[in-house]
């Protein structure tokens, strides 16, 4: 298994880890009984080099010569008894876009790892059949589709540019080397033209059984791109699309962001979306640092979890892998945000019983699991008991208080002058409130501690307050 699984070997069947094709059809049967749908992860750039078609085709059998993107190398004008790749392409896993099959005599293009090659999407014959995949597992009854890197199914035709592949322009980024993917400006390699129209020809495929079954069938596409790009897969005037990713918090956002920056890019998304199509807001996945390790754990998804650290010994993604650096590898590794769940405190958090998972679990499990979170479940804002008190004709004070747990208390100044609070009347609260919340026109902000005595409320102003 290479990259984790998108090495595709047979498209129309369960890798053994998962379980069989009966297994999966129970799923589907009992997903139905719940009310949920199934969705599947269809990976269409490139397969495995050990699937059945890059077999065929590398021994050039007649209806697979050009199932993948093949090409020869050329004359090395430094050492003429040398061969090189056909051109400076780098793979998001660095190094080479291109290599060579000692077999067929030519070199192969993928774009991630040397075991993911490139399906040509120029071949007719692939286009049926990943049609053909797609009515595969929507006749078994699954609802739809998230799409893997729709936006680098294409590359340029080399018919276009002399019969070659041209060499793509540096980008200007000196955190680069020339191995690094980064360090060039990838105009012959994605977001090409063509590549729309396949996404509206699988909607159409789609369409065919949302007419057929009366339920609609879901294509979600991802693609790291400008939102230009992105806003595309929507559709156009006469065809529809996918429901493209929006990922332009990952890129936009982040910890130090204003209120003014994110308005900024939550217009520039509505602005571009096409009229009555949906939109969605990508904070993380699989490929993004944790959200509380990027913004804070004040933010973070589900229980909180941040990125677990993972030593070069450890590291199992090629993206990382491929650096050769043991030094700097983590800032392209993705395992840091791929460790396991913490489920409970005990050995490896409980994600398995007692036999080292895949990654190393992250340091902090024992304070931050599941199990912990459960056990605080009785919070004064689910459990406490509400007091609502017109403390004078411009202060209202809402508290919900339960002993042995923080407290929540909410003063707001209906006024247009400062007013001064005594809470020394209301029971359970300790002689200091830390402020966790305020509204733009208080003084206060969060982190201030405050007097319970003795509280300064601005004009217009509602501070949300908390005991330690």
């Amino acid at each position: 298994m290479r990259d984790f699984g998108y090495d595709i070997t047979d498209y129309k069947q369960i890798a053994p880890e998962y379980g069989t094709m009966k297994d999966f059809q129970e799923l589907l049967k009992e997903a139905r009984k719940l009310g949920l749908r199934v969705i599947l992860d269809f990976v269409p750039n490139h397969t495995s080099n050990e699937s059945d078609w890059f077999i065929r085709s590398a021994r050039r059998e007649p209806g697979y010569e050009d199932f993948y993107v093949w090409a020869d190398g050329i004359v090395d004008p430094e050492r003429p008894g040398e061969v090189l790749p056909p051109s400076n392409w780098m793979s998001h896993f660095r190094k080479s876009m291109w290599e060579y099959h000692p077999g067929r005599g030519q070199y192969y293009l993928h774009q991630f790892a040397i075991g993911q090659p490139d399906l040509n999407y120029r071949s007719q014959r692939v286009q049926a059949e990943m049609k053909g995949v797609l009515r595969f597992w929507l006749d078994l009854g699954v609802s739809g589709f998230r799409v893997d890197v729709i936006n680098l199914l294409y590359e340029v035709d080399p018919k276009n540019y002399g019969g070659v592949f041209p060499d793509e322009p540096l980008s200007g980024n000196s955190d680069t080397d020339p191995d690094d993917h980064d360090h060039y400006h990838h105009i012959y390699t994605q977001d090409l033209d063509e590549t729309y129209e396949v996404a509206y020809d699988w909607r159409e495929v789609l369409n065919e059984y949302t007419e057929k079954h009366g339920e609609y069938k879901m294509i979600l596409s991802e693609a790291y791109t400008s939102v230009l790009n992105t806003i595309r897969f929507y559709g156009n005037e006469s065809r529809d699309g996918t429901i493209p990713f929006n990922f332009i918090f990952l890129g936009e956002i982040n910890k130090n962001s204003t209120a003014r920056d994110i308005k900024t890019t939550v217009d520039k998304w509505m602005t571009y979306m096409p009229h009555n199509k949906v939109a969605n807001w990508v904070n993380g996945n699989h490929d993004q640092s944790r959200l509380a390790s990027r913004q804070g754990p004040e933010r973070g998804e589900e229980i909180g979890m941040t990125d677990g650290h993972v030593s070069w010994e450890d590291t199992k993604d090629p993206q990382a892998c491929n650096t050769d650096d043991p030094i700097n590898y983590w800032k392209k590794s993705r395992d840091p945000n791929r460790t396991p769940y913490h489920w409970d405190s005990s050995v490896f958090a409980g994600f398995t019983c007692g036999v080292a998972p895949w990654l190393p679990v992250a340091d902090n499990y024992k304070e931050i699991n599941l199990q912990a979170q459960l056990r605080t479940r009785r919070t004064a804002g689910k459990f406490g008991d509400l007091g609502i008190l017109a403390y004078t004709e411009d202060i209202l004070v809402v508290t919900r208080l339960l002993p042995n747990a923080r407290s929540i208390v909410g003063v707001i100044n209906l006024s247009n002058k400062p007013q001064l609070v005594d809470l020394s009347s209301v029971t359970l609260l300790p002689k200091y409130l830390k402020v966790v919340a305020s509204g733009v026109n208080c003084t206060q902000t969060k982190g201030f501690i405050l007097l319970k005595n003795y509280i300064t409320v601005s004009s217009n102003c509602a501070l949300l307050l908390q005991t330690e």
